[in-house]
């Protein structure tokens, strides 16, 4: 881990060859926490674990404006944030008017009603969650590292150097403050 976190601040400085050795140390995780985030999302969904890593990884070491990751906890914490955003922007862009964001598919049978669209829930999630960080910002933090990096309670309470009690508490208490606050969106839309 200590190699990770000093091939990261390397990378941070804009050493070239610290970013090509990085990749094969966190490919791996970065990978699977992509495939576990991906098989949440509809089917149908074009948008590939590989794309999604590569597309994080390019965010956060290609483009670095600055940031610095004092541990391995804390670059995952901001390659869950990274897709999150890619994820949002996604579903966003998908949802444009443009992308054909007002036609919906119509299955022809008649008999079935139709289920909202995943995007849909997705972009209210992510306004419910921005709202949940401006009121508190550390749930909204173990928010994205569960459901946007996947990682265990026990992983994200140690990135965020929590008891993993108190990480419990604190994931109980945000996901039904989310759940009631994405409700709430669907209703006022309705």
């Amino acid at each position: 881990m200590i190699e990770v976190t000093q091939l990261l601040n390397a990378a941070d400085q804009g050493d070239p060859q610290a970013a090509a050795h990085l990749l094969p140390l966190v490919y791996d995780e970065l990978r699977r926490l992509a495939a576990a985030r991906l098989a949440a999302e509809p089917s149908g969904n074009t948008l590939q674990p590989t794309a999604l890593v590569h597309e994080a990884y390019l965010r956060l070491v290609g483009a670095s404006g600055g940031d610095q990751w004092d541990h391995r906890g804390h670059f995952f914490a901001a390659a869950a944030e990274a897709m999150r955003r890619i994820l949002i922007d996604d579903a966003r862009r998908k949802a444009a008017e443009r992308h054909g964001g007002a036609m919906r598919r119509q299955e022809l049978d008649a008999d079935v009603s139709p289920v909202p669209e995943p995007n849909e829930d997705l972009l209210a999630l992510d306004e419910a969650l921005n709202r949940l960080e401006v009121e508190d910002p550390l749930k909204a933090n173990l928010v994205k590292l569960r459901y946007f990096a996947g990682l265990s309670l026990a992983e994200a309470a140690a990135a965020l150097d929590l008891p993993e009690r108190t990480a419990g508490r604190h994931w109980a208490f945000a996901r039904a403050w989310l759940r009631r606050a994405v409700e709430g969106s669907s209703e006022k839309e309705s």
